[in-house]
C-alpha cells in the first residue's frame, strides 16, 4: 500500500508546491472546526490534529509498510490551572523510521 496522501491526511483540497502548503478550512469542518477568518492558531491545529488521526490509525501502521506515523488517544484527565479545573485530552503521535539515529528528521517521514 502506498504512503497516504496529502489529501487523505489533510483533506481533499490540500495542495503543495515547492514553496507553500495549502490546507482548506473547509476540509477541518469534518472535525468540528468553525471556518472564520478569526480562527486560532491552536483551533486550527486540533483540527488538522483530528483531521489526520482518522487516517493516520495504528491499525494504517499495522497494515501499511509505507506508513511512518500513527495517532492515538492516550489517557484524559482533569487538571487544575489557575482556580480551574480542566478537562486534558491526551494524544499518542508515534513516528517509526529505520534506526539511523535518535534525531527526528522531517525528511524521514
Amino acid at each position: 500500500m502506498p504512503e497516504p496522501t496529502l489529501q487523505q491526511v489533510f483533506g481533499a483540497g490540500a495542495t503543495q508546491t515547492a514553496t507553500t502548503l495549502t490546507i482548506e478550512k473547509a476540509d477541518l469542518t469534518a472535525v468540528g472546526l468553525t471556518a472564520s477568518a478569526t480562527n486560532t492558531a491552536e483551533s486550527l491545529f486540533v483540527g488538522l490534529l483530528l483531521l489526520a488521526k482518522a487516517v493516520l490509525t495504528a491499525a494504517g501502521l499495522e497494515s501499511n509498510p509505507d506508513q511512518s506515523i500513527s495517532i492515538e488517544d492516550s489517557f484524559d484527565s482533569l487538571v487544575t490551572r489557575n482556580n480551574q479545573t480542566f478537562r486534558q485530552k491526551t494524544y499518542s503521535i508515534n513516528l517509526q523510521k529505520l534506526d539511523t539515529g535518535a534525531t527526528i528528521d522531517p525528511d524521514d517521514y
